[in-house]
């Protein structure tokens, strides 16, 4: 039954922000050439490696002064970070401190150049990069060397009609260009095929609350090779797993 433990691969010492420590981390992701893991230590203002070797016992700065709160990385190992606190998207190469921004970066506002508190993001083959716009309700596509994003989910205020969303969070995109949100507030997760107005309810939508049909606190959300949904039901101190069809 020890398999069922969880066992600390990074920090575990408090919070703080010495090497071994982190602060209200936000996002991980696994570099697998580097056999590392890639975190956003948000409130320490920093992104930071972790080696998956056993031993480790402290991670090194890869980026900081940055208020990160998503993480993706790229086929070409490119690593993309949402900024909340400029509003915007970079993409950088490992070791490279600056990056080039490939969403936002026009200040804080809702036309199309523009971006309100990105928070998790997906990047596709073509480098595409999808961007949940928080505080502006809705989901932003960026294509490659864009200077402005396409509305693809919401945009159309905030509310919980199908064509709406309410500070939207964890996202993910097949193969169809299918795209599938935790849309926070409404405390359920949405489906919205490539071109659609309006999306649908898979799961969730029946108030917040701590029932195995309903969520408080929609985080983050990814999908196994079988097709089972993961998603991080945050302020239920839990993760709950859906088949879709």
């Amino acid at each position: 039954m020890d398999d069922w433990k969880g066992q600390v691969v990074a920090g575990g010492n408090g919070k703080g922000n010495r090497f071994d420590q982190m602060y209200s981390p936000t996002d991980v992701l696994i570099d697998k050439e580097m056999d590392s893991l890639i975190i956003c230590d948000a409130d320490n203002q920093r992104v930071v490696r972790w080696s998956r070797r056993s031993g480790t016992t402290e991670g090194e700065i890869l980026i900081d002064n940055i208020w990160c709160q998503g993480l993706a990385m790229d086929d070409q190992r490119y690593l993309y970070i949402s900024d909340t606190a400029k509003h915007e998207v970079r993409r950088y190469q490992i070791g490279d401190k600056n990056g080039t921004i490939v969403a936002g970066g026009n200040g804080n506002g809702d036309d199309l150049n523009q971006l309100n508190e990105p928070r998790y993001i997906f990047v596709d083959q073509q480098q595409t990069v999808y961007v949940s716009d928080n505080y502006n309700h809705r989901i932003m596509k960026w294509n490659k060397d864009a200077k402005e994003g396409i509305v693809v989910a919401g945009g159309q205020g905030r509310g919980d009609a199908l064509t709406q969303l309410n500070r939207p969070q964890g996202l993910f995109v097949d193969t169809l260009g299918t795209i599938y949100v935790a849309d926070s507030w409404n405390n359920r997760v949405m489906r919205w095929p490539k071109g659609a107005k309006q999306g649908t309810i898979i799961v969730g939508g029946n108030d917040q609350g701590e029932e195995a049909n309903q969520f408080n606190g929609l985080r983050g959300l990814s999908f196994d090779r079988h097709g089972n949904l993961y998603v991080v039901d945050s302020w239920n101190h839990r993760v709950q797993r859906f088949l879709i069809e």
